[in-house]
């Protein structure tokens, strides 16, 4: 059964268990996609209620954007850990012959960029719900402020976990150019989620940030 399709009962369970996978970036993909959806329900519970008129057309952008981010990261749940599977089939090929090692270290390195590439991917999806959170918290239906605050938080931590599992296979991969592309895009992407989330937070007074 796909990752995505178990409850959340199993779900904590296989994680908490000595199976290799889900991990770390599938947890951060779940992060992600539950940020999505609190950000989707916020919107709903503001679009046509005349005291949020202002709000609308604003909220019906969320409703009609965030659904496919919020599949994409559902996705990358199970995206995240065949990538890490990709790269332990590649582990345990045979290394007899030279040539062998040579196709085994080729089938490594792919599948470590691979590996790099899914969280990355994941990182980017997540910031992009920012602006949409930050209406959530700004201008939806304040008896739910909460939730896109905790979507905010969701947000943040979805990208910073997933970037944490580029760079740790960033650290095994030999193309260097393709190492400095991403490593260049991690650092952007961590920048401008810490600031989007600082800039979320601190709207309103809940957070305590003054």
């Amino acid at each position: 059964m796909e990752l995505k399709n178990l409850t959340v009962t199993e779900f904590a369970a296989i994680t908490a268990s000595d199976a290799p996978a889900p991990g770390g970036g599938s947890v951060s993909a779940l992060a992600g996609t539950l940020a999505a959806a609190l950000a989707e329900m916020v919107a709903r519970l503001t679009v046509g209620r005349e005291k949020y008129a202002a709000s609308q057309e604003a909220m019906d952008e969320i409703i009609r954007t965030i659904p496919p981010i919020r599949e994409q990261l559902l996705a990358a749940i199970d995206r995240d850990s065949s990538a890490f599977d990709q790269y332990m089939a590649a582990l345990a090929m045979p290394k007899s012959t030279d040539e062998e090692k040579e196709v085994r270290k080729a089938a490594m390195q792919e599948g470590l960029k691979e590996a790099a590439k899914v969280p990355l991917e994941v990182a980017q999806a997540a910031l992009s719900l920012m602006p949409s959170l930050e209406q959530a918290v700004t201008i939806g239906n304040p008896n739910a402020v909460t939730d896109g605050m905790v979507g905010t938080m969701m947000a943040r931590t979805a990208v910073l976990g997933a970037l944490y599992n580029v760079r740790v296979n960033l650290g095994s991969i030999r193309d260097q150019a393709f190492v400095e592309e991403l490593s260049a895009k991690t650092d952007i992407i961590q920048r401008e989620a810490m600031a989007w989330e600082t800039k979320i937070l601190a709207q309103s007074p809940l957070s305590g940030i003054r």
